[in-house]
């Protein structure tokens, strides 16, 4: 989006009642407010400033609507009043924004590299759901309310006006907001009787919203605001908690899904969060590498995977019988848990396909090739030689 097609001028707000208004204003030159500051021995006043500090909580999508609301309708109260922004601006931090994005040539060349940077389809669907413009809703109410559109009917609009919508339009987004026009009366063929007043259900952002701007002039608590503060605190750590926690959850349901793709080579795979160790041979042994200058080296170093100080230098073994089960033996002085049932020094147990084997809290997938299985099996079936 081009920033060129707007006319360079201050704009300022004026107060007007409780409406807040743009209008034009002289621009003042920093040079002299500046040279008179220093003059007088004292900082610039909020007031003087001739670019409002700008604070860091903007985010690239929130450019990304800011700008494309305003290529829209052009209004900054209406796209304060529409627009669902990250966090909750208010209509002087919305403007101060969109002038910064205007005339200055740094702030708008990092929000508008950002937003290259955003993926295509954060892009689309921020797009596609920003407030239609006038001459958009003038096609939409021409609709009658008696009617009942389908989505082809509203594709159709689409194809047909496709200068006046945006292309990331969808017929289902128009069929729901010509559905809210007609819900609250809004559309030209609608006449509400004198006396009478248009029935419909207040939803919950609706009824939100409102709660938001009531002005309620109570005395203040200061008890009840330390525990509500208090309150506050907790919630927010425990949503960081729960985030931290997401995280990890979905690094161990990738790890459990695992890499299918395994090459004709690989018997078998023991995924980890980091590397994946591959099976390419009918017997392996893992552990953990001797230090530099040693000799002792293993099949699969476990320290590869993350901190492995008590892991054995010899944890253990993994093998594959010729009638293609595959079994892990424990040699170490550390107890290896499979599937959570822990797994002591001498012992060796069954590995089958997705199991999860825990060594000294290095959490693997095992993930088997069934190709390379198959095979074993058949070799196994054309033979007779006994189970190694």
């Amino acid at each position: 989006m081009s920033l060129s097609k707007f006319k360079r001028e201050d704009m300022e707000f004026v107060p007007n009642g409780n409406v807040m208004e743009l209008r034009p204003i002289q621009q003042l030159r920093r040079a002299k407010i500046d040279a008179a500051a220093l003059k007088g021995g004292r900082k610039l006043r909020k007031d003087e400033e001739p670019r409002a500090q700008m604070v860091g909580r903007w985010k690239p999508i929130d450019d990304l609507a800011l700008l494309t609301a305003m290529d829209r309708v052009n209004n900054v109260k209406i796209v304060h009043r529409v627009c669902k922004f990250s966090c909750m601006f208010s209509l002087k931090e919305v403007h101060q924004r969109w002038k910064a994005l205007l005339y200055s040539p740094m702030d708008s060349q990092t929000a508008m590299s950002a937003i290259e940077n955003l993926h295509p389809e954060t892009v689309a669907t921020v797009r596609a759901n920003t407030v239609l413009s006038p001459e958009e809703e003038e096609v939409i109410m021409s609709i009658k309310s008696s009617e009942s559109p389908s989505l082809a009917k509203f594709q159709e609009l689409i194809d047909q006006n496709a200068a006046i919508f945006l292309r990331e339009r969808t017929a289902q987004y128009l069929q729901i907001y010509w559905r809210e026009l007609r819900k609250y009366m809004l559309l030209p063929d609608q006449v509400i009787a004198p006396g009478e007043e248009a029935s419909y259900l207040q939803s919950f952002s609706e009824a939100e919203a409102e709660a938001f701007h009531v002005n309620v002039h109570e005395p203040i608590d200061e008890a009840l605001d330390a525990e509500l503060e208090l309150q506050s605190r907790r919630n927010r750590r425990s949503i960081r908690l729960l985030e931290n926690e997401i995280t990890r959850m979905s690094v161990l349901v990738d790890c459990g899904r695992g890499p299918r793709e395994l090459d004709n080579n690989t018997i078998a795979c023991l995924c980890g969060h980091r590397v994946r160790f591959l099976m390419q041979h009918p017997e392996i042994n893992f552990g953990r590498d001797g230090n530099e200058g040693s000799d002792w080296k293993v099949d699969v170093n476990l320290a590869l995977e993350g901190p492995a100080e008590k892991v054995s230098r010899l944890q253990g073994t993994i093998k594959l019988r010729n009638d293609g089960i595959i079994f892990i033996a424990n040699v170490g002085k550390r107890t290896i848990f499979v599937q959570g049932e822990p797994l002591l020094t001498s012992h060796k147990t069954r590995l089958d396909d997705n199991m999860l084997v825990e060594i000294c809290g290095l959490t693997f997938t095992f993930i088997i090739n069934p190709n390379a299985i198959d095979a074993v099996r058949t070799q196994c079936a054309k033979t007779s030689e006994p189970l190694k």
